[in-house]
């Protein structure tokens, strides 16, 4: 099982892993995952891709809803092959450094390796507020973040901020893209953020960020 937390060395993140995702598979088939180190590659001048720019992938299933994997304030769609996990004790203060980001908590990990890919779709959660100010705190929480853009649209769920950004590792000497949308709902503030092995992969799995963001529901 894989490590949720972007902030540690892949081999790092891989040890962790065992401690904090559950084995749980969800109602429907689900096929087999792994995870993406953090990061690996793409120059570091390197400008995000807009976020609206890959078409959504196919819905193979649902994440969030009734006798899913993962109980969550909202629900999306999730690509074909992508297996979701539950993060296991989130809340345990012995892994905070590993399961919070800011004000929000990592809830579900849905994996890419199955189709092909290395990295994940997080989803966090934080308490009530705006979309706004819970992803700057998220983002500001990250080391090393440059080319930070925000921008707001819409979704099933309510008005979404998006963030577009480039993270810097000093261990990899290199950077990467990241992106992540949050919405507000009655339950909280959620955030599904994307990340990758490097700036090829990110960009490879933004079908399935779409995919997400388009379906996204309140519940």
């Amino acid at each position: 099982m894989r490590h949720p937390i972007r902030t540690l060395a892949p081999v790092g993140a891989a040890v962790a892993a065992g401690l904090l995702l559950s084995g749980c598979a969800d109602v429907e088939p689900v096929p087999e995952v792994t995870q993406g180190a953090r990061p690996t590659a793409a120059p570091a001048a390197q400008t995000p891709a807009p976020a609206g720019k890959a078409p959504a992938a196919a819905s193979a299933r649902t994440v969030g809803g009734p006798r899913t994997v993962c109980a969550l304030p909202v629900s999306f769609g999730v690509a074909e092959k992508w297996t979701p996990k539950a993060v296991e004790d989130p809340e345990n203060p012995e892994f905070a450094a590993l399961t919070r980001q800011g004000p929000a908590t990592v809830r579900c990990e849905v994996d890419a390796k199955p189709a092909g890919h290395v990295g994940f779709l997080r989803v966090w959660t934080a308490g009530k507020g705006s979309a706004r100010t819970v992803l700057e705190g998220f983002v500001k929480a990250e080391q090393n973040t440059s080319e930070v853009t925000y921008k707001e649209s819409g979704s099933g769920a309510g008005p979404v901020t998006e963030v577009t950004y480039t993270v810097f590792d000093k261990v990899m000497e290199e950077s990467k893209e990241e992106r992540a949308f949050a919405v507000s709902t009655p339950r909280g503030t959620v955030i599904v953020h994307l990340g990758g092995l490097d700036t090829a992969e990110h960009r490879a799995m933004i079908p399935a960020y779409e995919l997400a963001r388009t379906t996204l529901r309140a519940l």
